[in-house]
């Protein structure tokens, strides 16, 4: 059996019309993500007690096990411990998961990047009468974030790759799609071949996006 060119083809806009629920589950763990992971950022940088800590074993956790074994432990085991979880369906918890697992990354990301503005700007800012959550709000996030838009980007492109594992839990998105084509028409490499070229474009989309984005940032910069 050769290699089915026009079978490869023929799949593509099948497997496109999975795709809105692979950009959903990366959207909106990208949103949760990010609003998570700063405020985990921000008590790291000022060491609040008890939360430091209880940061830190988030981190240490969700860093220190696979993503797959969350996505089962989130679907499959929470409802075992509290009954009210059993309802949860599979895109919610795919959501929860990549938000979970990517935002311990990002997090230590923002952190870095904060830490790597000067410190007297901070100071600068409260000399002037500002709060710290304000001189954090206004002038240090910011600029940390462009400090920290290249390692962000690139974590948000692998959550996109990392929407591929939500097969497992039954999410109807573009691999869970292949799969169903291929053990249909036994065609597995015609399939997962059109799979990876469609991530391989959108990962091409949104490396070409970073670039502008840092031109940007960074044009205030230069010289």
């Amino acid at each position: 059996m050769g290699f089915d060119f026009d079978y490869m083809v023929s799949l593509l806009p099948f497997l496109m019309g999975h795709l809105g629920a692979t950009l959903q589950m990366a959207l909106w763990g990208l949103l949760f993500s990010m609003v998570l992971a700063t405020a985990i950022a921000v008590i790291r940088v000022f060491r609040w007690p008890v939360l430091d800590q209880l940061c830190q074993l988030y981190i240490s956790f969700f860093r220190g096990t696979p993503l797959l074994v969350q996505l089962f432990l989130l679907y499959y085991g929470l409802p075992q411990v509290f009954p009210s979880l059993v309802g949860m369906d599979a895109f919610t918890a795919a959501i929860l998961g990549l938000t979970l697992h990517f935002a311990a990354y990002k997090a230590e990301s923002i952190r870095a990047a904060i830490l790597g503005v000067d410190r007297h700007q901070m100071e600068a800012a409260l000399s002037v009468g500002m709060t710290q959550g304000q001189a954090m709000r206004r002038i240090i996030l910011p600029q940390a974030s462009r400090i920290a838009l290249p390692s962000l980007m690139n974590y948000f492109i692998d959550m996109i790759k990392s929407t591929s594992l939500a097969f497992t839990l039954g999410v109807a998105e573009i691999m869970a799609a292949a799969q169903m084509e291929a053990s249909s028409s036994f065609k597995f490499f015609e399939a997962f071949l059109a799979v990876a070229l469609i991530y391989w474009a959108i990962v091409v989309v949104l490396t070409q996006l970073q670039s502008w984005a840092e031109s940007r940032l960074n044009r205030a910069y230069q010289r």
